[in-house]
């Protein structure tokens, strides 16, 4: 008999069964469970707890994914938001892609309460790749802001892993994992305090000194609990979110993608920046980047003001990643 069998005569009879760790327990009416059907239990237990604990399992991973527009039609995208783990950071983009543009936002564990944060790019990207998996083997487009462009990029490489075809890769504002690593970071907000401080030769030693110092103690106090994300759960567990993705991005050593990637950089200028952001061409078999207006950045590049110069760049890369290749012919 097959678990399937099992489980419909089970639904048949109102019996309920749930899993306590190796216990198999169950609920029902008075007199449903007869010896016969204790027995066919017991027999059959190993295989309902997996069975049970794989649909938990895929429940739990499911509350994840989250739709931003729901359509069933074109090819979905699935997309990381930036360490803070807000996927409505992609609410502006989605809805300026048309409602017949399926978008699902990825939102990393940790956020909920219910599991701890993940601290590795590649256990992120994995934790993804099986919800979407899960969801379809059809091509899908992956896309990342910011941070979330590193496991963005992971993510592609294990989806073509298990079969599961990426017709696209677009990274918005993502800088090169390189950045986020303590060293680079202090770096970036040094030179930048820097060109905002007093051009007076005799006072830039000092100048620079206090922005130094004043760096390092934002840098180390970005590192330790705040004090209002203790009192506020929802916040605390969002700051736990976030320094656990900056510690995975720092740490991630890209290898290489072989499918079409995309970068859409706010301006020429960030671009031009200490963000890193085109060292992915190094890391990507077939790569292009796009670039917004002078004056954007990372902050608000998917904001009102800027989203439908993205978006539009975005729409015309989706239909040409969408457009059949026809191989070159040899004579």
């Amino acid at each position: 008999m097959s678990i399937g069998s099992i489980l419909a005569e089970l639904r048949e009879k109102e019996v309920t069964i749930w899993a306590e760790g190796d216990r198999l327990r169950c609920e029902a009416p008075t007199g449903v469970l007869t010896p016969e059907l204790r027995s066919l239990l017991a027999q059959h237990k190993a295989e309902l707890l997996e069975s049970l604990k794989s649909v938990q399992q895929r429940s739990e991973e499911q509350k994840s994914l989250v739709p931003l527009q729901k359509h069933r039609g074109g090819t979905p995208i699935f997309a990381v938001p930036g360490h803070n783990g807000d996927v409505f950071c992609y609410r502006a983009l989605s809805q300026n892609l048309g409602a017949q543009q399926p978008f699902f936002g990825l939102q990393p564990p940790g956020l909920d309460g219910g599991e701890k944060p993940l601290g590795k790019v590649e256990e992120i990207a994995g934790y993804f790749a099986r919800q979407i998996r899960q969801t379809t083997t059809q091509p899908v487009i992956i896309a990342g802001f910011c941070a979330g462009g590193t496991i963005a990029f992971e993510l592609a490489r294990q989806l073509e892993g298990i079969d599961v075809p990426v017709l696209l890769l677009a990274l918005f504002g993502s800088p090169h994992p390189a950045y986020f690593r303590p060293y680079n970071r202090l770096k970036e907000r040094v030179l930048k305090n820097l060109r905002r401080a007093s051009a007076d030769i005799d006072g830039l030693r000092t100048t620079a000194y206090k922005v130094m110092s004043v760096t390092k103690r934002r840098l180390k106090a970005s590192q330790e609990p705040d004090s209002a994300a203790e009192e506020d759960p929802s916040l605390a567990r969002r700051t736990l979110v976030e320094q656990a993705t900056v510690s995975a991005v720092s740490h991630y050593r890209p290898s290489s993608f072989s499918g079409r990637t995309s970068l859409f950089l706010p301006s020429a200028g960030w671009a031009d920046s200490q963000y890193f952001a085109r060292s992915w061409f190094a890391h990507a078999s077939r790569c292009e980047e796009y670039v917004g207006p002078e004056g954007c950045d990372g902050d608000n590049m998917l904001l009102e003001q800027n989203v439908p110069i993205f978006s539009a760049m975005f729409t015309r890369v989706i239909e040409d990643a969408a457009l059949p290749r026809i191989a070159p012919s040899h004579a």
